[in-house]
């Protein structure tokens, strides 16, 4: 499991999520995604083209990072989920929390 972490030309900061988002590494996103809001960044795409399985902890991870963001101003979108991700959003309901965007780049030019 790795994230990277990149800046697109319009100052949105893209985290890639490589392989599955669970209770061992959840921290890391987290830690990642707020040393960026520390460092005034406001507009957020979480990349899960190359992510397979979220488990719970994952889920609210998200939950908790998507919170931070909007208490300081900013915007949150997922991109890439396959079609079991995409499924687990809708029936945990948090498609109704989240802008889903099929891909990074739709998700960059919605903001």
């Amino acid at each position: 499991m790795t994230f990277t972490v990149s800046n697109a030309p319009n100052g949105v900061v893209i985290v890639s999520v490589d392989g599955q988002l669970i209770v061992a590494n959840r921290n890391e996103l987290k830690d990642k995604v707020l040393d960026a809001l520390e460092s005034n960044e406001s507009k957020f795409v979480l990349d899960f083209s190359s992510t397979g399985y979220i488990d719970s902890s994952g889920l609210g991870v998200l939950v908790s990072v998507s919170k931070k963001i909007r208490e300081a101003g900013g915007d949150l979108r997922l991109a890439g989920l396959n079609e079991d991700l995409r499924m687990l959003f809708e029936l945990t309901k948090l498609d109704t929390l989240f802008k889903i965007c099929d891909a990074t780049d739709e998700a960059l030019d919605s903001f």
